[in-house]
């Protein structure tokens, strides 16, 4: 195993302990969690932007006990990166499930269904793997739609930041930042709703919360 197939063994645990060492740092703030406890008896299905996602593992222990340790399965897709993203959420205590809308579609909505229906909530990009950014992807109200499980946009925000170079801007908060953790009002899609009017909605919401989390970065 050489070149860039050694980078799923190096980065990961490389990744790890800087993201641990960096939320150690962090001033954080937490809002939402309250909303959640309505929803105690069943499974959610989270979703965040993709360059917002990136510290959301770090919050895994606190959201398990507002959930009652219900466990978090995260998509991730077959590519190198999705492998690297596996092993990254595995050792914040995160399931997986892999695939994604350009490869292994239909096992990923399988899994995420079967997920759900044993009582699993999952935490989903609907913008990912490649975006366009910020753009809803039909696979999360397909989800939403099948199992009748409810949608929390969560948004991660960061003062001062950096934004990667990626297609997502991916925010990446630089040490002792002010950061927030927001979980906004749950939506819910109907079976027979219009699919691309549930994916504007919640395009809006992931916004909305998004806004909120970078306005509570700046008091």
């Amino acid at each position: 195993m050489t070149g860039r197939w050694l980078l799923p063994v190096v980065v990961p645990p490389l990744a790890v302990s800087v993201a641990r060492l960096l939320g150690a740092t962090l001033r954080v703030r937490t809002t939402g969690l309250d909303a959640l406890r309505p929803l105690a008896d069943e499974p959610v299905i989270f979703a965040a932007w993709h360059g917002r996602a990136l510290m959301l593992p770090l919050i895994n222990r606190r959201l398990r006990s507002a959930r009652g340790a219900r466990p978090v399965r995260v998509l991730a897709s077959r590519s190198l990166d999705g492998e690297m993203l596996a092993r990254f959420v595995r050792a914040f205590g995160l399931g997986v499930v892999r695939g994604s809308s350009s490869r292994g579609g239909a096992a990923a909505l399988r899994g995420l269904v079967a997920a759900l229906r044993t009582g699993h909530d999952v935490a989903v990009a609907p913008d990912g793997p490649r975006g366009p950014a910020r753009h809803v992807q039909p696979g999360v109200v397909m989800l939403a739609a099948a199992t009748g499980a409810p949608v929390v946009p969560v948004a991660f925000g960061a003062r001062p930041n950096r934004r990667l170079r990626s297609w997502d801007t991916c925010v990446v908060p630089v040490p002792f930042a002010r950061c927030a953790y927001v979980f906004g009002p749950a939506l819910r899609v109907e079976r027979h709703a219009d699919r691309e009017a549930a994916g504007r909605a919640l395009a809006a919401a992931l916004d909305d919360t998004t806004a909120t989390a970078d306005g509570l970065t700046a008091r």
